[in-house]
């Protein structure tokens, strides 16, 4: 029996170790979508993706916490944070959050430990086991999830910005055009932007396959798709103004006068910065161009939503605040607070 035991031991070791190998594949597998969810609205991922709602949670770049990575219900209660990263253009599905990581870079005797200062990453959701996955070490912007891909600007020195794809397991990384698009329109599987180089027209990306097609030869700029008929866009030909057109008919409606800074449609409203030099305002009106109103005057920045609130920042302060769509309008100052995990 005693000439037996190494080996029984040894036998018991690697048991374990392939026990061990199997539990940590099962925790750390990617989970992926059965269908092509979107990770985002437009109108937030244009104005750098700063709050992301799902569900009954709210994720968010936390502006008591310089920006990191934090979620809350709905109503606010339950403050969480996530990571330590200085997140923004936040995306969530049902298990993961992805976000681009803007972790300011550090000088000093040990500057080279600081790695991936500004790239694209995924967290669990669920708070647990919040190891981050790198999906690209490379400068990105305007990260959309659409299905099981992240398609987003990669930065390069040799190629500079343009559009790339990669899998939500960090895998099949790929450049699917040669010019920086914008990601934030999706509908299902298609991402809905403007040419950058020769034409502004409307343009539909199929990411079932990554091919292309014109649909509206129109001057436009930032352009929000809904339901795949109706296109809302900063007019290049009337000075940035918002504009509305029907894509089947190309017949457009100018929905405003003022020149936008950045704009988001959200439900029957369209929030937008007036660019005036004398008379700087948020303001907002219908999808209309009906009930027009000044909201706070001043400039501002980084109007996000969700059902219930229009966040946006003070340009000079950079303060957060927030107002409900419906009710008497009142603005408050957005401060969750801070948690700190060492006390």
């Amino acid at each position: 029996m005693k000439k037996h035991l190494p080996l029984i031991v040894l036998i018991l070791v690697l048991v374990l170790a392939i026990a061990g190998g199997i539990t940590v594949y099962m925790i750390n597998r990617t989970r992926f979508n059965d269908d092509y969810v979107n990770g985002n609205t437009a109108g937030n991922l244009y104005n750098e993706g700063l709050v992301c709602e799902y569900g009954d949670m709210i994720y968010f770049a936390n502006p008591s916490d310089g920006d990191k990575l934090y979620c809350m219900n709905t109503d606010g209660t339950n403050l969480t944070k996530i990571c330590d990263d200085v997140v923004s253009f936040i995306n969530v599905d049902e298990h993961y959050i992805y976000y681009v990581r803007n972790n300011p870079g550090a000088s000093g005797e040990f500057s080279f430990l600081n790695v991936n200062t500004n790239s694209l990453c995924r967290i669990n959701r669920n708070g647990k086991k919040n190891s981050v996955l790198v999906l690209d070490t490379a400068p990105s912007l305007y990260a959309s999830l659409i299905g099981n891909y992240i398609y987003y600007m990669h930065y390069s020195d040799s190629e500079g910005s343009t559009l790339y794809k990669v899998k939500i397991d960090g895998s099949d990384q790929d450049q699917v055009l040669a010019s920086p698009f914008f990601t934030c329109s999706t509908d299902g599987q298609y991402i809905y932007y403007n040419g950058v180089d020769a034409e502004h027209y409307l343009w539909r990306l199929n990411t079932e396959d990554d091919s292309k097609g014109m649909l509206y030869g129109g001057n436009c700029w930032m352009p929000t798709v809904v339901a795949g008929s109706t296109v809302y866009y900063m007019d290049c030909d009337s000075h940035y103004a918002i504009a509305r057109a029907d894509i089947a008919t190309g017949e457009k409606v100018l929905l405003c006068e003022d020149r936008v800074d950045c704009y988001n449609v959200f439900g029957d409203y369209i929030y937008f910065q007036r660019n005036d030099s004398e008379n700087p305002a948020l303001c907002r009106m219908r999808t209309d161009g009906s009930g027009y109103e000044v909201l706070v005057e001043g400039n501002h920045m980084n109007i996000n939503t969700t059902s219930e609130y229009v966040y946006f920042r003070d340009y000079e302060t950079e303060q957060t605040y927030r107002m409900p769509h419906e009710g008497n309008g009142e603005i408050e100052l957005f401060a969750p607070g801070k948690i700190d995990e060492d006390k």
